[in-house]
């Protein structure tokens, strides 16, 4: 677990130091927008929220991404809460079209709370994509879809997260 976390965090400052040289060609996107979060293994929770993400791509080809979500849910009246922080690298398949898809593997982390309980935070990872697809020169829509594991005392929550968001390309 640590060393996932270590190898996403190592891998992410590579990408960004050996880009350093071609600082100004890079670009910058932010996202936000809504969340389906479906947490799954026995707890099969469907939860609402928003998710949001700051990615740096000092190639046109490759970025760094930071990603944060907060998805609730209140099944029989008890509140849970699921948030994420999560962070890695993304690849954009570019293409004569104007619509670029993209994969990324994200790691980090997964808070918990249900009311009356005690919080926890564990270890998440995350790995999916999505498209971007422009709306205006520098707005675009973004679909995405991702698979989101949470590390808990050995054994692993599968999680699915499909977002809709709006994307300001800088």
């Amino acid at each position: 677990m640590k060393r996932m976390l270590l190898f996403g965090l190592g891998l992410s400052l590579g990408l960004l130091l050996s880009a350093a040289p071609s600082r100004a060609q890079g670009s910058v996107d932010v996202s936000a927008g809504y969340s389906y979060f479906h947490e799954g293994s026995g707890a099969n929770l469907n939860m609402n929220g928003i998710s949001g993400s700051v990615a740096y791509n000092p190639i046109p080809f490759m970025g760094v991404v930071g990603d944060i979500g907060v998805y609730h849910a209140s099944p029989g009246g008890v509140s849970v809460n699921t948030y994420t922080f999560l962070f890695g690298p993304r690849v954009y398949f570019k293409n004569p079209s104007k619509v670029t898809p993209f994969a990324q593997f994200l790691v980090g982390g997964a808070h918990g709370t249900v009311s009356g309980a005690p919080s926890v935070t564990d270890f998440a990872y995350s790995f999916g994509g999505g498209v971007d697809v422009p709306v205006l020169p520098h707005l675009a829509l973004r679909p995405q879809v991702d698979y989101v594991g949470i590390r808990d005392s050995g054994t692993t929550t599968n999680c699915a997260r499909v977002s809709i968001s709006a994307v300001v390309h800088f």
